[in-house]
Formats: structure tokens, sequence, C-alpha cells
């Protein structure tokens, strides 16, 4: 992703807020808004931000899968079978 082909200044949001929407859905980028030149915020689909959010739940739950594993807090898959089978009542 190349964002620095998609900044675009608050003034240009304002007039094209449709037009915007619709080129982030299109295209799944975001987009860079400045306000004084400064970058203030991104505007991205929801599409988009819902794929992001997911990504970073998984890499969260790998991040704590690991962390789990150097622990040395993991069962055998016998053991975690043998567990749900006895929570769902059919041990």
């Amino acid at each position: 992703m190349n964002l620095s082909k998609n900044i675009k200044p608050i003034s240009y949001l304002k007039a094209n807020a449709a037009q915007v929407a619709l080129e982030l859905k299109d295209s799944g980028q975001a987009m860079i808004i400045t306000q004084n030149g400064e970058a203030t915020m991104v505007v991205q689909s929801v599409a988009e931000y819902e794929r992001m959010q997911e990504t970073l739940a998984l890499l969260k739950m790998l991040a704590q899968s690991q962390q789990a594993v150097s622990l040395g807090k993991t069962v055998t898959s016998v053991d975690a079978f043998s567990q749900l089978r006895a929570r769902r009542g059919l041990a």
C-alpha cells in the first residue's frame, strides 16, 4: 500500500465526500487527510477496516499462543479433546 499517492487536504474530503467514499470502497486503499499541512487522519472503507481488525485479532491470538507455548502452558491434543468431550457430556 502506497499511502504517499493518496494524500488529500481536508477541504478535498469536505467537497468530495461521496466520491471519496466510492473510491475507498472500490480501491480498498486508505486515504491520508491533512489539515494545515499535517497528516491528521486516515480514512478507509468499512470493509478494509474490518479486514484490518480481523488481521489484528489473529495476530494477537498467534502472539498469545506463542507465549503460552514458551511458558509450557499447553496440553496434548488427546487431553484437549477429552476435556471438550467432558464439557459437552460426550465422555
